[in-house]
Order: structure tokens, then C-alpha cells, then sequence
């Protein structure tokens, strides 16, 4: 069993009117089976309310399944006595960092949830020191969370958790309020961790450029999850992508129309060095690519 696995996890919302009789229900995950191993970096992609960010809510016991199963390290989430040891193994972190700090100094809130969980006080400043340098924050220790920027910001709830020693971080949608550069930033953090740390990553997103270089993708329509493969592996299925109303990276868009064109061009291009790479191949090859129909 991975680190996180679930299994025909279905989770339903009730809807009731004004005096609370019940109007109908909708499944926001319909059946879902995922099992994701420790050390990899994976995403969930979905259009709005595809049902990916209820999903992650079940991986940090914030949610109970309406059906099926989520275990966490093998505990299974709906065992009430397994919840803190949960939300330890598996930290979240949101889309709005400023409703996640609650410290009035960069230290202080990454040290709060050790503090919280009974860590010894020389531990919690090792893990303090240790979790900001990871995400490149140790400089803003002392400074006030509120005069950072919203990727430093983001930084520091990451940091937050590190701090918590998870197995296994999740982030629901984290660089949605984030400009370019601080998404570049957040991402970065995420990698390293990932490589030098062996956290396991779940990163809830629907930016593609953000998961080209990942281990696998899972995609989700109407609370089912529809897709399952490499990065590769799902950018080669363009048009699947369309009909499911997520975009493809910029690059892997205009390698197909140009394939459509005639060039022959490889399938599921992800970068531009690849882009390049295969411009010059076909050329070489004798296709002279401004005759292509």
C-alpha cells in the first residue's frame, strides 16, 4: 500500500432548502481509486468542480467519504483516533496563505504546530531553522508574515508544515493567487523537497505548465477520475484534454496544430528544448516545414 491510497472513495454533498428538506444530491467524487507511493510528485487536474479539491480534503481528514476508503500511511482516515497522526502525516496547504498564518513573526508560525503537538523547544527551533531554510526563508525569520509578498507568504505556510516532518504533502491549488514569479518560486520549494527530503507531493492545480515535469497526473470530470498516466501520456491526448475544458502546456499546443498541419512531429511535446529539438529532426529528416499544408 503507497503512502496515500484510496479506494472507490465517493463523497456526496446534500442539498437542502430553507427548512432543511433535503432538494437532492450531488456526488462530488464519484468512485475514485488512486494509490500514490511514498517519494512521488504527482498532480490532480480538473476544470472547477471537477472534484479534485473535495478529493484532497479527504487526504487530511477534513472530509469523511460518503463511501469507500482513504488510508493515510495505512491509517484509515475515518477511525477518529487516527485523525491528528493523519493530518501530521499528510499536511495541507491552501490557496490563500493569509488564511493559514496565524503568527505574528515568520518563526513563530512555522514553530506554532510543533509547539502545538508537544515538540521540545530546542526541537522546535531546530525544525523551525531547518523548514525556512528549505524554502528559502531563513533571511525573513524575524519579519512580520503580513509585509511579505504572497509567494513568500506561500513559502512560509509550506515551511509551516515542513516543520510538522509530514510524509506526504498536499497543496490545493497553492499558486492560484501567485504571479509567475512567485509560482516559480513555490515550485521550486516543491521540488527540492521532493528530491532531498523523499515528501511525497499531491498538488491540486489547473496551471499545466506546472506539472510538466512531475511522475504522473490524475484527471478528474464530475467527481470520476477520467485520466491516469505520465505527463507525456496525457499532453499526447490533446483533443481528450479539450473535451474535458483543460488546456494543454503552450508548447505541447503548438507542436499539435502543427501536426495537424502535416508536420510529423513526435506526440505529447512538453518543453520547448523538445520543441526545438524536433524542428530541427524533421528538417534534417528533408520536411521542409513551410510547405506543410
Amino acid at each position: 500500500m503507497g503512502i496515500v491510497k484510496a479506494k472507490n472513495l465517493t463523497f456526496e454533498y446534500i442539498r437542502r432548502d430553507e427548512d432543511g428538506n433535503v432538494e437532492g444530491i450531488t456526488k462530488a467524487v464519484d468512485n475514485v481509486s488512486i494509490d500514490i507511493k511514498q517519494g512521488d510528485f504527482v498532480a490532480v487536474l480538473g476544470h472547477n468542480g471537477s472534484g479534485k479539491s473535495t478529493f484532497a480534503k479527504h487526504l487530511n481528514a477534513l472530509v469523511m467519504p460518503t463511501e469507500g476508503t482513504v488510508w493515510v500511511d495505512g491509517m484509515d482516515t475515518r477511525e477518529e483516533e487516527n485523525t491528528l497522526k493523519v493530518r501530521q502525516t499528510a499536511g495541507m496547504v491552501f490557496q490563500n496563505p493569509d488564511n493559514q498564518i496565524v503568527g505574528t513573526l515568520v518563526d513563530e508560525e512555522v514553530g506554532f504546530g510543533p509547539e502545538n503537538i508537544g515538540v521540545p523547544t530546542e526541537e522546535i527551533w531546530e525544525r523551525v531553522e531547518k523548514s525556512l531554510k528549505a524554502v528559502g526563508m531563513y533571511a525573513f525569520r524575524n519579519q512580520s508574515p503580513n509585509k511579505l509578498s504572497g509567494g513568500q507568504k506561500q513559502r512560509v505556510a509550506i515551511a509551516g508544515i515542513v516543520a510538522m516532518k509530514p510524509k506526504c504533502i498536499v497543496l490545493d491549488e497553492p499558486t492560484a493567487m501567485l504571479d509567475p514569479l512567485g509560482r516559480k518560486d513555490v515550485l521550486n520549494v516543491l521540488h527540492e523537497l521532493n528530491r532531498q527530503e523523499n515528501v511525497t507531493v499531491i498538488l491540486i492545480t489547473h496551471y499545466m505548465e506546472e506539472v510538466i515535469d512531475i511522475d504522473k497526473l490524475y484527471v478528474m470530470d464530475d467527481g470520476k477520475l477520467v485520466m491516469s498516466g505520465t505527463p507525456r501520456e496525457i499532453f499526447s491526448q490533446v483533443e481528450k484534454l479539450k473535451e474535458l475544458r483543460l488546456d494543454v502546456p503552450h508548447v505541447t499546443e503548438l507542436a499539435y496544430e502543427l501536426q495537424k498541419e502535416g508536420v510529423p512531429l513526435k506526440n505529447g511535446i512538453l518543453t520547448s528544448e523538445e520543441f526545438t529539438e524536433e524542428l530541427i529532426r524533421v528538417r534534417n529528416e528533408g520536411f521542409n516545414v513551410n510547405n506543410s499544408r
